[in-house]
Protein backbone atom coordinates (compact mmCIF):
# COMPACT_ATOMS: atom_id res chain seq x y z
CA UNK A 1 0.00 0.00 0.00
CA UNK A 2 2.90 2.56 0.89
CA UNK A 3 4.86 1.33 -2.20
CA UNK A 4 1.46 2.16 -4.08
CA UNK A 5 0.95 5.56 -2.40
CA UNK A 6 4.36 6.23 -3.56
CA UNK A 7 4.70 5.65 -6.50
CA UNK A 8 1.39 7.43 -7.12
CA UNK A 9 3.13 10.46 -5.51
CA UNK A 10 5.98 9.93 -7.73
CA UNK A 11 3.59 10.05 -10.92
CA UNK A 12 1.32 13.23 -9.76
CA UNK A 13 5.01 14.98 -9.21
CA UNK A 14 6.34 14.19 -12.61
CA UNK A 15 2.65 14.88 -14.14
CA UNK A 16 2.69 18.41 -11.96
CA UNK A 17 5.95 19.17 -13.46
CA UNK A 18 5.58 18.64 -17.00
CA UNK A 19 2.75 20.67 -16.59
CA UNK A 20 4.88 23.45 -15.31
CA UNK A 21 7.44 23.35 -17.90
CA UNK A 22 4.98 23.01 -20.19
CA UNK A 23 3.38 26.47 -18.70
CA UNK A 24 6.56 28.44 -18.79
CA UNK A 25 7.21 27.32 -22.03
CA UNK A 26 4.06 29.05 -23.08
CA UNK A 27 4.58 32.01 -20.95
CA UNK A 28 7.71 32.86 -22.44
CA UNK A 29 6.62 32.38 -25.53
CA UNK A 30 3.01 33.30 -25.90
CA UNK A 31 2.82 36.41 -27.48
CA UNK A 32 -0.61 38.54 -28.75
CA UNK A 33 -1.12 39.37 -32.05
CA UNK A 34 -0.68 43.19 -31.05
CA UNK A 35 2.90 42.32 -29.56
CA UNK A 36 4.45 40.27 -32.51
CA UNK A 37 4.04 43.27 -34.50
CA UNK A 38 5.96 45.47 -31.93
CA UNK A 39 8.60 42.95 -31.92
CA UNK A 40 8.76 43.06 -35.55
CA UNK A 41 8.97 46.86 -35.43
CA UNK A 42 12.23 46.40 -33.05
CA UNK A 43 13.71 43.96 -35.07
CA UNK A 44 16.95 44.97 -37.44
CA UNK A 45 14.66 43.34 -40.02
CA UNK A 46 12.06 46.57 -40.31
CA UNK A 47 14.79 48.72 -40.47
CA UNK A 48 14.48 50.14 -44.11
CA UNK A 49 17.14 51.33 -47.04
CA UNK A 50 19.66 53.63 -45.66
CA UNK A 51 18.38 57.26 -46.39
CA UNK A 52 19.93 59.64 -48.97
CA UNK A 53 22.08 62.80 -47.62
CA UNK A 54 21.66 65.48 -50.03
CA UNK A 55 24.04 67.54 -47.98
CA UNK A 56 26.64 65.18 -48.97
CA UNK A 57 26.09 64.69 -52.63
CA UNK A 58 29.50 62.02 -52.43
CA UNK A 59 28.15 60.00 -49.80
CA UNK A 60 27.39 56.89 -51.74
CA UNK A 61 30.97 56.94 -54.24
CA UNK A 62 32.82 54.01 -53.53
CA UNK A 63 35.97 56.16 -54.33
CA UNK A 64 34.93 58.62 -51.34
CA UNK A 65 34.33 55.56 -49.02
CA UNK A 66 37.51 54.46 -49.81
CA UNK A 67 39.32 57.46 -48.77
CA UNK A 68 37.26 58.08 -45.85
CA UNK A 69 38.11 54.75 -44.45
CA UNK A 70 41.77 55.42 -44.79
CA UNK A 71 41.59 58.88 -42.95
CA UNK A 72 39.45 57.10 -40.39
CA UNK A 73 42.54 55.38 -39.19
CA UNK A 74 45.29 58.19 -39.96
CA UNK A 75 46.96 59.50 -36.38
CA UNK A 76 48.18 62.31 -39.05
CA UNK A 77 44.78 64.01 -38.69
CA UNK A 78 45.67 65.36 -34.92
CA UNK A 79 47.42 67.80 -33.49
CA UNK A 80 50.08 65.45 -32.00
CA UNK A 81 50.00 62.86 -34.56
CA UNK A 82 48.93 59.83 -32.37
CA UNK A 83 45.06 60.26 -32.38
CA UNK A 84 42.70 59.44 -35.27
CA UNK A 85 38.77 58.66 -35.26
CA UNK A 86 39.29 54.67 -34.57
CA UNK A 87 41.44 55.81 -31.68
CA UNK A 88 37.88 56.39 -29.62
CA UNK A 89 35.52 54.69 -32.62
CA UNK A 90 37.71 50.84 -32.08
CA UNK A 91 36.07 48.68 -35.23
CA UNK A 92 36.64 45.84 -32.78
CA UNK A 93 33.92 47.12 -30.34
CA UNK A 94 31.41 47.87 -32.68
CA UNK A 95 33.29 51.10 -32.77
CA UNK A 96 33.09 53.11 -30.02
CA UNK A 97 35.71 52.13 -26.74
CA UNK A 98 33.11 51.65 -24.04
CA UNK A 99 34.68 53.76 -21.66
CA UNK A 100 33.15 56.45 -19.31
CA UNK A 101 34.50 59.76 -21.22
CA UNK A 102 36.31 59.79 -24.33
CA UNK A 103 40.28 60.20 -24.56
CA UNK A 104 41.92 62.24 -27.19
CA UNK A 105 44.43 64.43 -27.24
CA UNK A 106 42.60 65.34 -23.72
CA UNK A 107 39.71 63.90 -22.23
CA UNK A 108 36.45 65.24 -23.25
CA UNK A 109 33.05 65.41 -20.92
CA UNK A 110 31.23 62.88 -22.28
CA UNK A 111 31.64 59.23 -23.71
CA UNK A 112 32.35 58.42 -26.96
CA UNK A 113 29.24 57.92 -29.24
CA UNK A 114 28.57 54.74 -31.47
CA UNK A 115 29.17 55.21 -34.87
CA UNK A 116 26.84 52.22 -36.40
CA UNK A 117 23.53 53.30 -38.08
CA UNK A 118 24.40 56.46 -37.58
CA UNK A 119 23.38 57.44 -41.30
CA UNK A 120 19.93 56.77 -40.16
CA UNK A 121 19.78 59.46 -37.64
CA UNK A 122 18.70 63.23 -38.35
CA UNK A 123 20.94 64.85 -35.39
CA UNK A 124 24.74 64.20 -34.25
CA UNK A 125 26.42 64.06 -30.94
CA UNK A 126 24.57 63.51 -27.87
CA UNK A 127 23.56 67.12 -28.30
CA UNK A 128 22.33 67.08 -31.69
CA UNK A 129 25.07 70.09 -32.50
CA UNK A 130 24.94 69.33 -35.90
CA UNK A 131 22.74 67.90 -38.66
CA UNK A 132 24.84 65.47 -40.87
CA UNK A 133 27.52 62.48 -40.40
CA UNK A 134 30.18 64.60 -42.29
CA UNK A 135 29.83 67.88 -40.43
CA UNK A 136 29.75 65.78 -37.33
CA UNK A 137 33.33 64.25 -38.54
CA UNK A 138 34.57 67.69 -38.79
CA UNK A 139 34.03 68.68 -34.90
CA UNK A 140 36.80 66.27 -33.08
CA UNK A 141 39.60 67.34 -35.87
CA UNK A 142 39.63 70.58 -34.42
CA UNK A 143 38.34 69.97 -30.96
CA UNK A 144 41.25 70.66 -28.37
CA UNK A 145 40.56 67.71 -26.54
CA UNK A 146 39.82 65.41 -29.31
CA UNK A 147 42.78 65.79 -32.38
CA UNK A 148 43.32 68.81 -31.88
CA UNK A 149 44.47 69.81 -35.26
CA UNK A 150 43.92 72.62 -37.57
CA UNK A 151 42.29 73.18 -40.95
CA UNK A 152 45.82 74.18 -42.80
CA UNK A 153 47.22 71.05 -41.42
CA UNK A 154 44.65 68.80 -42.42
CA UNK A 155 44.81 70.27 -46.46
CA UNK A 156 48.17 69.96 -46.01
CA UNK A 157 47.82 66.01 -45.39
CA UNK A 158 45.89 65.71 -47.81
CA UNK A 159 48.46 67.25 -50.83
CA UNK A 160 51.00 65.40 -49.11
CA UNK A 161 49.46 61.56 -48.87
CA UNK A 162 46.10 61.48 -50.28
CA UNK A 163 46.22 63.91 -53.87
CA UNK A 164 45.58 61.08 -56.04
CA UNK A 165 42.62 59.93 -54.19
CA UNK A 166 40.97 62.66 -53.39
CA UNK A 167 41.30 64.71 -56.34
CA UNK A 168 39.83 61.78 -57.61
CA UNK A 169 36.64 62.15 -56.07
CA UNK A 170 36.31 65.96 -55.50
CA UNK A 171 38.43 67.45 -57.96
CA UNK A 172 41.73 69.37 -58.07
CA UNK A 173 43.28 70.46 -54.93
CA UNK A 174 43.48 74.58 -54.38
CA UNK A 175 46.93 75.70 -54.40
CA UNK A 176 48.63 75.55 -50.83
CA UNK A 177 51.98 77.10 -51.24
CA UNK A 178 52.84 79.71 -48.69
CA UNK A 179 49.98 78.90 -46.26
CA UNK A 180 51.10 78.29 -42.53
CA UNK A 181 51.43 74.89 -41.26
CA UNK A 182 49.45 75.43 -38.91
CA UNK A 183 46.11 77.61 -39.01
CA UNK A 184 42.51 77.45 -38.15
CA UNK A 185 39.44 79.17 -36.90
CA UNK A 186 38.70 76.58 -34.11
CA UNK A 187 42.30 77.07 -32.23
CA UNK A 188 44.53 78.18 -30.11
CA UNK A 189 45.08 82.14 -30.15
CA UNK A 190 48.40 81.66 -32.48
CA UNK A 191 46.53 79.33 -34.93
CA UNK A 192 43.62 81.83 -34.95
CA UNK A 193 45.64 84.68 -35.48
CA UNK A 194 47.45 82.67 -38.24
CA UNK A 195 44.14 81.56 -39.67
CA UNK A 196 43.01 85.52 -40.05
CA UNK A 197 46.08 86.34 -41.98
CA UNK A 198 44.88 84.05 -44.43
CA UNK A 199 42.89 85.85 -47.53
CA UNK A 200 39.18 85.30 -47.17
CA UNK A 201 39.11 83.50 -51.13
CA UNK A 202 41.88 81.19 -49.51
CA UNK A 203 39.68 80.40 -46.39
CA UNK A 204 37.19 79.42 -48.49
CA UNK A 205 39.71 76.92 -50.39
CA UNK A 206 40.88 75.00 -47.59
CA UNK A 207 37.62 74.62 -45.58
CA UNK A 208 36.10 73.17 -48.60
CA UNK A 209 39.13 70.47 -48.31
CA UNK A 210 38.32 70.45 -44.56
CA UNK A 211 34.50 69.65 -45.21
CA UNK A 212 34.82 67.21 -48.38
CA UNK A 213 37.44 65.50 -45.39
CA UNK A 214 34.45 65.19 -43.60
CA UNK A 215 32.51 64.12 -46.58
CA UNK A 216 34.85 60.97 -47.22
CA UNK A 217 34.90 60.12 -43.79
CA UNK A 218 31.27 60.17 -43.43
CA UNK A 219 30.44 57.92 -47.16
CA UNK A 220 32.58 55.19 -45.26
CA UNK A 221 30.91 55.79 -41.55
CA UNK A 222 27.87 55.73 -43.09
CA UNK A 223 28.14 52.18 -44.25
CA UNK A 224 28.87 51.03 -40.71
CA UNK A 225 25.58 48.87 -39.92
CA UNK A 226 24.43 46.70 -36.92
CA UNK A 227 24.89 43.36 -36.39
CA UNK A 228 21.94 41.47 -35.54
CA UNK A 229 21.56 40.27 -31.88
CA UNK A 230 20.31 37.62 -29.74
CA UNK A 231 17.52 39.95 -29.40
CA UNK A 232 16.70 39.89 -33.51
CA UNK A 233 17.25 36.51 -33.97
CA UNK A 234 14.82 35.58 -30.93
CA UNK A 235 12.24 37.91 -33.10
CA UNK A 236 13.35 36.59 -36.43
CA UNK A 237 12.56 32.99 -35.14
CA UNK A 238 9.03 33.34 -33.28
CA UNK A 239 7.81 35.49 -36.37
CA UNK A 240 9.14 32.89 -38.25
CA UNK A 241 7.46 30.16 -36.07
CA UNK A 242 10.92 28.05 -35.86
CA UNK A 243 12.32 26.72 -32.62
CA UNK A 244 15.12 28.74 -30.80
CA UNK A 245 18.68 27.92 -30.61
CA UNK A 246 21.52 28.89 -28.49
CA UNK A 247 22.01 32.42 -30.59
CA UNK A 248 18.01 33.41 -30.69
CA UNK A 249 16.74 31.73 -27.35
CA UNK A 250 16.27 34.49 -24.54
CA UNK A 251 16.00 33.50 -20.47
CA UNK A 252 12.28 33.09 -18.75
CA UNK A 253 13.49 37.16 -16.85
CA UNK A 254 14.55 38.23 -20.14
CA UNK A 255 11.36 37.32 -21.71
CA UNK A 256 9.41 38.91 -18.65
CA UNK A 257 11.37 42.07 -19.23
CA UNK A 258 10.41 42.33 -23.01
CA UNK A 259 7.03 41.96 -21.85
CA UNK A 260 7.39 44.80 -19.67
CA UNK A 261 9.73 47.00 -22.26
CA UNK A 262 6.62 46.24 -25.15
CA UNK A 263 4.19 46.74 -22.16
CA UNK A 264 3.38 47.90 -18.72
CA UNK A 265 6.34 49.79 -18.47
CA UNK A 266 6.16 51.40 -21.80
CA UNK A 267 9.93 51.83 -22.96
CA UNK A 268 8.90 51.42 -26.31
CA UNK A 269 6.96 55.09 -25.84
CA UNK A 270 11.03 56.41 -26.52
CA UNK A 271 12.96 53.25 -27.66
CA UNK A 272 10.69 52.34 -30.33
CA UNK A 273 11.51 51.15 -33.77
CA UNK A 274 14.75 49.10 -35.03
CA UNK A 275 17.16 51.39 -33.81
CA UNK A 276 15.32 51.65 -30.85
CA UNK A 277 15.66 55.63 -30.27
CA UNK A 278 12.42 58.15 -31.31
CA UNK A 279 15.80 60.33 -32.45
CA UNK A 280 14.34 63.08 -29.98
CA UNK A 281 16.10 64.85 -27.19
CA UNK A 282 14.63 63.66 -23.17
CA UNK A 283 16.25 64.79 -20.15
CA UNK A 284 15.33 62.09 -18.32
CA UNK A 285 16.39 63.44 -14.61
CA UNK A 286 19.75 61.81 -13.90
CA UNK A 287 22.11 63.24 -11.97
CA UNK A 288 24.97 64.55 -13.76
CA UNK A 289 28.44 61.99 -13.36
CA UNK A 290 30.72 62.60 -11.08
CA UNK A 291 33.82 62.57 -13.46
CA UNK A 292 32.54 65.81 -15.25
CA UNK A 293 33.33 69.41 -13.82
CA UNK A 294 31.72 71.68 -16.35
CA UNK A 295 27.70 72.26 -16.95
CA UNK A 296 26.40 70.39 -19.54
CA UNK A 297 22.96 72.22 -20.76
CA UNK A 298 22.41 69.12 -23.57
CA UNK A 299 20.27 70.28 -26.51
CA UNK A 300 19.28 73.83 -24.84
CA UNK A 301 22.47 74.66 -26.68
CA UNK A 302 23.28 72.02 -29.14
CA UNK A 303 19.91 72.75 -30.91
CA UNK A 304 21.80 76.44 -31.23
CA UNK A 305 25.09 75.32 -32.54
CA UNK A 306 23.38 73.74 -34.70
CA UNK A 307 21.27 76.26 -36.52
CA UNK A 308 24.45 78.32 -36.55
CA UNK A 309 27.08 75.71 -37.42
CA UNK A 310 29.78 76.57 -40.52
CA UNK A 311 28.93 72.88 -42.08
CA UNK A 312 25.28 72.63 -41.54
CA UNK A 313 22.75 71.34 -44.34
CA UNK A 314 22.24 75.35 -45.38
CA UNK A 315 25.75 76.26 -45.57
CA UNK A 316 27.81 77.18 -48.71
CA UNK A 317 29.38 73.62 -48.01
CA UNK A 318 26.44 71.87 -48.14
CA UNK A 319 25.43 70.21 -51.21
CA UNK A 320 21.58 70.06 -50.53
CA UNK A 321 18.86 72.67 -51.46
CA UNK A 322 17.17 74.92 -48.65
CA UNK A 323 14.38 72.60 -48.97
CA UNK A 324 15.95 69.55 -48.12
CA UNK A 325 16.80 70.86 -44.42
CA UNK A 326 13.74 70.46 -42.59
CA UNK A 327 15.46 69.44 -39.79
CA UNK A 328 17.25 73.02 -39.13
CA UNK A 329 14.03 74.58 -40.35
CA UNK A 330 11.37 72.92 -38.10
CA UNK A 331 13.89 72.20 -34.90
CA UNK A 332 12.19 72.81 -31.50
CA UNK A 333 14.97 75.61 -30.07
CA UNK A 334 13.29 76.63 -26.77
CA UNK A 335 11.65 74.92 -23.68
CA UNK A 336 12.64 73.50 -20.32
CA UNK A 337 12.60 70.58 -21.96
CA UNK A 338 15.70 71.09 -23.28
CA UNK A 339 17.81 71.94 -20.68
CA UNK A 340 20.55 68.66 -19.82
CA UNK A 341 18.54 66.59 -22.53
Amino acid sequence: MRASRLMLKIALCGALATVLVAALAGRRDRWTTEERETLRSLSLASLGPLPDDPSNKFANQAGAAALGEKLFSDTRLSGNGKVSCATCHLPQKDFQDGTPLAHGVGTTNRRTMPVAGTAYGAWFFWDGRTDSQWSQALGPLESAVEHGGTRTQYAHTIAAHYRAEYEQVFGVLPELKGLPAQAGPVADTAWRAAWTRIPAARQGDISRVYANIGKAIAAFERRIGYAPTRFDRYVDAELAGRAHDSTSSLSDDEVAGLKLFIGKANCVNCHNGARLTDDHFHNTGVTASSLVSAVDSGRAVGVRQALSAEFACTSTYSDAKPDDCAELRFATTEGEELVRA
